[in-house]
């Protein structure tokens, strides 16, 4: 083997061989290492790549091993392929090729859960009738969760592209709150007639859009019927054991399943 060498991927450093490096000549690696392409260093003198540190590892163990080795809750699939792209190591790609119709082929037979809950409750606020004249009123407001459960991750996914929490004046994918792969909790309140903006962030209220329709979802109807959408045109259908479509809107468990 070769002597060992330090890069520095985007903060993050790793020991290897030079040999591992050049391993594929057609690569970026194979090419910056073996001198066509310049490297650059940082303040301590190791090669410096400004790329994903974190990706990296799974990049470096394909060179070790030629195997493409993810954890089984590895949920960075598209950063992948963009770093893959980038180091243009061609069995690599082939490799994660494979990997993604294994994957694609394992989350094809799915079941989604969604439980239901709606309350109403009394929120208080301040209208400004004329400067410095102030009055407190108060309204009913709707209150809603959704708790929802897919054994597809991708579902999930996409379930968060389309729908956005509207919180601060803005538009924010409820995918940022997706922590557990395969759960999902939802809670947003309707619109209040007569509650100022500013009283949605005081009292950290959010609202629930669907995009790119542009629909704020102020009842679970509207709700089922959005997420009804997006899951059969993913391929689930209605849980025969479980409420017919016309009666979704009395019950607060509702299935899909899906199976290709």
């Amino acid at each position: 083997m070769s002597e060992p060498i330090t890069l520095n991927v985007g903060g993050k450093l790793y020991t290897t061989s030079l040999s591992t490096l050049t391993s594929f000549p057609d690569s970026m690696l194979g090419a910056m290492f073996s001198g066509k392409i310049p490297t650059k260093k940082d303040s301590q003198g190791n090669c410096f790549i400004d790329r994903d540190g974190k990706i990296f590892r799974y990049i470096l163990n394909f060179l070790r091993t030629s195997h493409l080795d993810l954890p089984e809750d590895f949920q960075e699939m598209s950063l992948l392929r963009r770093e893959v792209d980038f180091y243009q190591i061609q069995p690599l790609i082939e490799a994660l090729q494979e990997k993604e119709v294994e994957l694609s082929k394992a989350e094809k037979n799915a079941m989604l859960n969604i439980t239901l809950d709606q309350k109403t409750q009394t929120v208080h606020f301040t209208v400004r009738e004329a400067p410095q004249i102030y009055s407190l009123s108060s309204s009913n407001m709707e209150v809603f969760s959704a708790h929802i459960f897919s054994t597809s991750c991708l579902f999930l996914k996409l379930l968060g592209s389309k729908l956005y929490y509207c919180f601060n004046g803005n538009l924010s994918s409820i995918s940022s709150y997706l922590q557990d792969p395969n759960h999902l909790t939802l809670d947003w309140v309707a619109s209040v007639e007569g509650l100022p903006e500013e009283e949605y962030t005081r009292q950290n209220l959010k609202r629930l859009w669907v995009v790119p329709d542009n629909k704020q979802i102020n009842s679970f109807q509207v709700f089922v019927e959005e997420v009804l959408k997006i899951a059969m045109s993913d391929g689930f259908c209605i849980d025969s054991s479980h409420p017919h479509t016309s009666d979704f809107m009395n019950n607060k468990i509702i299935r899909l399943i899906r199976y290709k």
